[in-house]
Parts: C-alpha cells; sequence; structure tokens
C-alpha cells in the first residue's frame, strides 16, 4: 500500500531515561524508585518487598533494596537501548 504524496511521515518521539537518576531514586526510595524506570518491576518488587519484610522482621531489605537498583538501572539502560533503536 502506498502512501499519497501529501502525506507527512510520523515522527514519535521519546525520552530517554537517565540511569543515573535511575540508581539515586532506586538507592533512597527502594523499589518505590523503580517507579522511574519501569512500573510493573516496581510493583512487583514493592509486593515482594512488603511480603519478605513482614516474614523476616524487615531484615530481607537488605537483599530485596539492592536488587531493586540494580533493576531499576538495568530497566533505565533497556529504555534507552529501546528508544535508540527505534524499536518500542
Amino acid at each position: 500500500m502506498t502512501q499519497p504524496l501529501n502525506s507527512a511521515p510520523v515522527i514519535i518521539v521519546r525520552e530517554v531515561r537517565s540511569v543515573g537518576v535511575a540508581l539515586l531514586l532506586t538507592f533512597l526510595f527502594g523499589p518505590l524508585g523503580m517507579l522511574y524506570s519501569t512500573i510493573s518491576g516496581a510493583l512487583i518488587m514493592i509486593a515482594v518487598s512488603v511480603v519478605l519484610a513482614v516474614f523476616t522482621l524487615g531484615f530481607s531489605l537488605f537483599l530485596t533494596w539492592p536488587i531493586s537498583i540494580v533493576w531499576g538501572a538495568m530497566a533505565a539502560s533497556a529504555h534507552n537501548q529501546r528508544v535508540l533503536s527505534g524499536v518500542r
């Protein structure tokens, strides 16, 4: 199917996410800071952190907090690669 001669190409602009900001937010706020880089990942880690914290009297946060930091940074980096490659 061909485009009409008078149609303009559609350009979709998406912003990149700073990996540094993702690291800072997850370092300060843990799973809640992941909302900047990945909403679904943040919801998963919030739920896991709350459930495990109840059973371990909060000691599981020493495990889930660093996981959130790494996951948040990786999600921001993956988002940037998708944006720069033009793939959604």
